[in-house]
Parts: structure tokens; C-alpha cells; sequence
């Protein structure tokens, strides 16, 4: 048995229910830009202004012809590019040159490829019979006048982007971003840039988070590095929540003589839980920091606090399973579930019973075979190790060490932690 489980352990998804059972999404919306909405979330539902494609037009370069007129030779009549239509109809034995992007001429209801067709002056010959319709690209196939495009709730990729602007969409309702108030405590630790001291070490927790918040629609102020002191922390606390949705600090959460954080989140809120069936990362706390005021009119008055453990592989994990799921449904977005995919260990894995474990792995397909190896020591302050890996390798609580030729389940890294 994992000698650091305890009773009353929390187990991982009761870990995140609880947090989005309490949590409230932010209701406050904007307009903005176009090419400002990269990682917002809508507010809205996005309805199809008009047809994608707009009209008939050719899916290749070729002639726009009648289907049943194969048979002989046509006359060429004109020409049909994109952005410049041609303007009379296609009648028997006629046929106009068309680019792909080119409108359909009236009267034509198939497009012969150009490698088909012999071409004889200002007359062809179709080498290769057609079907009637092909290769015309139909009006409204792609995105249909008045259908939903994208859903509320959703978080908008560059593929997005471009997406609306092929529907002429020029600014967004999104959700306002959420305010976080980041910090780390601890004596030991050191800014970087600061000169080198024995004994202490550079904290690697806050620009680790700084950075991968940038992944989300937040907006993030930095309120540093808060020293063991009770009263010192007790001020940052009361600063922060009166700027954020959500306070994230590391460290101070486990059991030591210097670990505050937990006490002072009694006093100022309340703790939801702080203990999680979780490897790494069981000192992970949750709760409400209390209410804010003045600055968040129009905003959740309500600010929650998560404080991740100290450790920088517990720090990363913590916030992607625990942080990144919580910050999403704040944000307003849609539940998003991971993907869990099954590959073979070739190699044993070591586990003890007890706490469900986050392993951080190498992924990879050998011989069409999903395979998954250790990227390494598995410490939770070797944060080398996950630099090396490319997924999680998530071991169920119950489980024992893994045999070599065992079946285990993975998550990729996605965004969230790249």
C-alpha cells in the first residue's frame, strides 16, 4: 500500500466534481474583434450569415459542360474564373472553360477535368465520361444559410478563426476573461535573475503557471513571492481576492511548521477539501477565499482559491488536472472530457495500491502498436522528467506495479500543459 494514503483521501474525480459543483461560470460578455478572438470563449451562438459555398462553383480546373451532351463534340462558348462568372447559359452541344472557384454556368450540371478532354481550337472532346454533378462543389455544402456554426460555450481554435471569416464575421460576443491572482510561498525560495544563495532555490512554479495560463482566456497578475509569514500572506490573500476569481499559489499546503496557507484559507473562506487521493500532488487545496468587493461590480463576487503543493512536477500536474478543468468552466466554456487512449508498457512500471497515479510517459506506435515507456525518475521535484515526456501514463488507484506486455491507460499532453 502507498505509504502516504491516508483515510478521507479525496479520489481525483470527486476532486474535480466537487470544484465545478461550487465554482460559478462569469456571466459578464464583450464584443471584440475578429483577430482578437483566439482562445475566448463565446458567449453565443454563431448562426450562418449565408451559404458556404456561396453558389454552385467548380472543384477543379476543366469545362462546365451538360452531361448528357458526352457524346460528341462542344463548342467553347466562354470562360467561368473565380470572382469573374460567366454570363449566358450553357445550351446543347456548348461548353464554357471553368477555374476551380468558378460559378456553374446556368444550363451546366457536371465539370469535366481538363486531363479528360482533348481540345481541338474552340472545340473539345471528353475523353472520359463524367457523372452528372460531378465535381461541382454545391451551394451551402460546406455551411448551410441559418445553421448553427459554433455552439456557446466554445473555446475558439485558429481553425475557428479563419472559419468565420469565411462566413464574413467580423467581431465576436465572448465571455469577459477571468481574473487570477498568482503567488508562490516560501523562505527558500529565490526570483530568477536573483544572485544564487546555499540554500535556496529559484522558484520555477510561478513562471511555470504564468506561462501555461496563457493557454486560457484569463487575465493574470502576478503578486510574487510571499514569504512564511502568517501576517505577510494573510495581506496578499486579502489583495488578491479582492482583484480575482480565482487565487492560485503554491506551496504551503502540506503539513509542515511553515505552511500557512491552509490556516489562513480557514480564516478568510472556507476549505472545500485539501487532501486528494492524487500522485503527485495529494496536498492540493480547494475553497472559497471569501467574498471580494468593490473592484468586481458587474462580476462573481465570489473569489475561489486553489493552492497546489510546492513540489514542481506536483505544481504541474495539480494544475492540469485539477486548475485547468476548474478555470475552463469558470471561464464559461463547455465541458470538455480527456481523451483516454489504451497502449501496451513493454517495460514494468513501479506502483504501489492506493492513490491513482500520473506517471509521465514516452508515447509512441511500434509496429502499429500503441506502446508507452517512463520518461524517466517519476520524483515530483524532477521537473526534467516531464519535460521529456509526451503523455501521461494514468494509473487506476487500486492498481499494483505494472508487468511488462500490460495494458494502461494514457492521456496526450495537449495544450494545457505544452
Amino acid at each position: 500500500m502507498d505509504s502516504c494514503v491516508q483515510p478521507g483521501l479525496l479520489p481525483v474525480h470527486d476532486a474535480i466534481a466537487r470544484i465545478i459543483a461550487a465554482v460559478e461560470p462569469i456571466t459578464a460578455t464583450e464584443v471584440v474583434p475578429l483577430l482578437d478572438g483566439l482562445d475566448r470563449v463565446l458567449a453565443e451562438n454563431v448562426i450562418a450569415p449565408i451559404n458556404v459555398p456561396g453558389a454552385d462553383n467548380s472543384a477543379m480546373d476543366g469545362y462546365a459542360i451538360r452531361q448528357q451532351d458526352c457524346g460528341g463534340e462542344l463548342i467553347l462558348i466562354g470562360e467561368s474564373f473565380a470572382g469573374h462568372a460567366f454570363a449566358g447559359d450553357v445550351c446543347a452541344g456548348q461548353t464554357v472553360r471553368i477555374m476551380t472557384g468558378g460559378l456553374i454556368p446556368a444550363g451546366a450540371d457536371t465539370v469535366v477535368m481538363q486531363e479528360n478532354v482533348t481540345r481541338f481550337g474552340d472545340n473539345i472532346r471528353i475523353n472520359k465520361l463524367p457523372y452528372t454533378g460531378e465535381n461541382i462543389r454545391r451551394a451551402g455544402e460546406d455551411i448551410a444559410l441559418q445553421s448553427l456554426v459554433l455552439s456557446k460555450g466554445h473555446l475558439l481554435t485558429a481553425l475557428d478563426i479563419g472559419l468565420l471569416a469565411s462566413l464574413g464575421i467580423h467581431q465576436l460576443q465572448v465571455f469577459q476573461r477571468i481574473k487570477i491572482a498568482l503567488l508562490t510561498t516560501g523562505d527558500e525560495l529565490l526570483a530568477p535573475g536573483d544572485t544564487y544563495q546555499s540554500g535556496k532555490i529559484y522558484d520555477s512554479n510561478r513562471p511555470l503557471l504564468h506561462a501555461l495560463l496563457k493557454r486560457l482566456p484569463v487575465e493574470v497578475k502576478d503578486f510574487g513571492i510571499v514569504p512564511d509569514n502568517p501576517e505577510v500572506l494573510r495581506d496578499v490573500f486579502l489583495s488578491a481576492r479582492e482583484y480575482a476569481d480565482l487565487v492560485i499559489s503554491t506551496g504551503g499546503v502540506s503539513v509542515g511548521d511553515a505552511d500557512y496557507t491552509k490556516e489562513i484559507l480557514s480564516e478568510l473562506g472556507e476549505i472545500n477539501f485539501w487532501k486528494i487521493a492524487m500522485k503527485p500532488g495529494k496536498p492540493f487545496a480547494f475553497g472559497l477565499l471569501g467574498n471580494s468587493l468593490a473592484e468586481k461590480k458587474t462580476r462573481a463576487t465570489k473569489c475561489w482559491f486553489c493552492g497546489l503543493p510546492g513540489n514542481p512536477v506536483s505544481t504541474a500536474v495539480t494544475y492540469h488536472q485539477l486548475v485547468v478543468p476548474a478555470v475552463r468552466y469558470l471561464a464559461g466554456e463547455n465541458s470538455v472530457e480527456p481523451i483516454v487512449i489504451k497502449a501496451i508498457a513493454p517495460k514494468p512500471l513501479k506502483k504501489q495500491p492506493g492513490r491513482m497515479d500520473f506517471q509521465r510517459g514516452i508515447f509512441s506506435v511500434v509496429d502499429g502498436v500503441n506502446s508507452v515507456s517512463s520518461a524517466g525518475l517519476q520524483s515530483s521535484g524532477v521537473l526534467s522528467g516531464m519535460g521529456k515526456a509526451n503523455c501521461y501514463i494514468r494509473l487506476e488507484a487500486g492498481r499494483d506495479s505494472v508487468a511488462a506486455g500490460e495494458s494502461v491507460d494514457v492521456i496526450l499532453f495537449d495544450r494545457f500543459i505544452r
